[in-house]
């Protein structure tokens, strides 16, 4: 490739920019629907393409070039992101425990400060982890491969754009008409049981509905269901079975749930969720931190779950690594540290009247915790952000105890950190495969940062103006939110304030993920296949059983079309699911503003 191909042109940031601007609400919306957020990387890189070719073949622009397209997808995924940094998770955590709600501008400049600080962390390891370790980044891979394949193959990769277009067009449309014109039905099974025990003196049976067992029509659960994969989804629905089928029925027998709306049709989600959330969060955390621990047990293999037919990643031949020259730590990559950790602390000062020695001391635990995150996305393609936010949460209880809205904060420092961080390597990984320039990737990441705090802070505030009424319920479960509300709380007033019956079921909950993510990590391949995932186990506790139900469908769709069309599956599955998730996503995000505002 010559080196003097166009890169970081206006027009490859302005595409991202504007990609940016689009994707980021996807994640906003899904991280508070489901908890999940999508990598945007290859979504972007398809969109650019097909946008440029077709200005091209109209004789309206020059072509679209390979390292354009990189510095776009860095800008776009960069930007959608930004969820990492507190937007639907610690920030609604923060309010539901303390009543902080950051006006607009403040909140912009609290999620970009720390995701800043990721962004020249990531600059400082880019050396140590991808010039000498050249650790395997498998998302980074992937999105190379992709990027290499739909330049080589331009009439396949506009095949995939008009897939991605045409699915995210019906799931747009399907999401529109059951907002505004036509309610699409909620199909369950007509089955109901008596009510038993303390229920019994309010309802007398108790309906697959009232448990939340009903068929969601969404598009965008059946694409996450494609993109997670049927071990995922089984685990999922295995979790939905014994949360909301077996635990919740006997919840409100023994009196430790009343529902409300005694309707027949009504989901009693936001009632029994206050008892099931702990042994949910305590299977998570303890399965996540274990999973962490582990990770530094040996030699990881990478992730290759949706890598498949992509060639492993060899650091020393030269068809696949670049050949840029090693890079070395300048003054810019320490001012650029320096000036971020201050935005940081003074921001933790400003905004929340944290402690000043709190503050400092939360700058390098996150700088610590993401560089590990960034080794273990670097191995396994998994960015550990969660169990990266709890380990700040728990060590940051014994360092201020008492003090949610400094535990929650911090730990806002850590994850933000971590998943920009985690989010450039992978670019980096991308930038050295195709032979493009860290530094340019960096300003590209930049423009990103900026783009995704400022729309997605609007968005999150146009979505939930009013946190305390609106999160942890049917319509938003937010579950990442009941996650870190849950730990700060806990940390906050001890165990001793939580119910003795509930301290059981964290105790159950905390043994199963330690046992499930242990085994995930040390049992033999035979053995591992038949587990069920930990977190997406735990994760079925605090969101409907719907939602569970419709990915687990998406994800057995998925299973038979690959068994028996394999070559249609690889060519389209994953844009068709990646344009159901946008494209109900954008259509969802609007209408939910349009309901809160007018």
């Amino acid at each position: 490739m010559n080196r003097r191909d166009p890169e970081l042109t206006i027009r490859a940031v302005i595409t991202g920019v504007v990609l940016g601007l689009l994707l980021t609400p996807c994640n906003i919306y899904t991280g508070l629907k489901i908890g999940w957020s999508f990598n945007m990387s290859i979504t972007a890189a398809l969109l650019s393409f097909g946008f440029w070719k077709l200005m091209h073949e109209l004789s309206m622009a020059r072509p679209w070039g390979l390292l354009e397209s990189n510095i776009n997808q860095t800008t776009a995924s960069s930007a959608a992101s930004i969820i990492s940094g507190g937007l639907v998770a610690p920030i609604p955590a923060l309010t539901l425990v303390s009543g902080i709600q950051l006006p607009w501008f403040q909140l912009i400049a609290w999620v970009f400060s720390v995701s800043f600080l990721g962004i020249w962390l990531a600059y400082l390891l880019l050396n140590p982890f991808l010039v000498r370790a050249s650790l395997p980044l498998p998302a980074g891979v992937a999105t190379a491969h992709v990027l290499k394949d739909i330049f080589a193959k331009g009439r396949e990769a506009m095949l995939r754009v008009y897939a991605l277009g045409a699915s995210a067009a019906v799931a747009a449309g399907v999401k529109l008409i059951d907002a505004y014109w036509l309610r699409m039905p909620r199909l369950s099974l007509p089955i109901s049981v008596p009510a038993q025990g303390a229920a019994a003196s309010k309802i007398s049976v108790i309906g697959l509905k009232n448990l939340t067992f009903f068929l969601d029509p969404s598009p965008l659960l059946l694409g996450f269901g494609v993109i997670i994969g049927i071990r995922i989804g089984l685990s999922l629905l295995l979790g939905a079975l014994l949360a909301w089928g077996i635990l919740a029925p006997w919840i409100l027998a023994n009196g430790w749930a009343s529902v409300g709306n005694l309707a027949p049709d009504a989901s009693w989600f936001a009632e029994l969720v206050e008892w099931l959330l702990w042994p949910g969060v305590a299977l998570m955390v303890c399965a996540s931190i274990t999973s962490f621990g582990l990770l530094f047990v040996g030699r990881n293999p990478p992730d290759k779950r949706g890598l498949q037919g992509l060639p492993e990643d060899r650091p020393n031949d030269p068809d696949h690594e670049s050949g840029l020259p090693e890079y070395r730590g300048n003054r810019l990559t320490f001012a650029g540290l320096i000036i971020a950790s201050v935005l940081v602390v003074t921001m933790q000062v400003v905004l929340f009247d944290t402690s000043w020695w709190v503050a400092v001391i939360a700058v390098p635990m996150a700088l610590v915790l993401a560089v590990v995150a960034g080794r273990v996305v670097g191995e396994t393609g998994i960015p550990p952000i969660g169990a990266i936010g709890q380990v700040s949460q728990l060590s940051m209880g014994m360092i201020a105890s008492g003090n949610p809205v400094a535990n929650l904060s911090t730990a806002n420092v850590a994850g933000g950190t971590a998943g920009q961080c985690a989010d450039l390597l992978n670019d980096f990984k991308v930038g050295r495969l195709i032979g493009a320039s860290p530094i340019r990737q960096v300003i590209a990441q930049c423009f990103g940062v900026l783009t995704g705090s400022v729309v997605g802070s609007l968005v999150y505030l146009a979505l939930i103006p009013d946190p305390a009424s609106m999160l942890i319920t049917p319509e938003w479960p937010a579950p990442a939110v009941v996650t870190w509300k849950a730990v700060a709380e806990t940390m906050q007033h001890g165990l001793g304030a939580i119910p003795g019956h509930a301290r059981i079921a964290i105790l159950v909950g905390g043994v199963v993920g330690v046992a499930l993510a242990t085994a995930d990590r040390l049992a033999p391949q035979r053995v591992r296949i038949l587990l069920p995932s930990a977190p997406a186990l735990g994760l079925a506790f605090v969101i409907p059983a719907s939602i569970s139900i419709a990915m687990f469908l998406g994800a057995f769709i998925a299973t038979l079309l690959e068994r028996f069309a394999f070559s249609w599956s690889q060519r389209f599955l994953i844009a068709i699911a990646s344009g159901f998730v946008a494209g109900e996503s954008i259509a969802g995000v609007g209408t939910a503003i349009l309901q809160v505002w007018f």
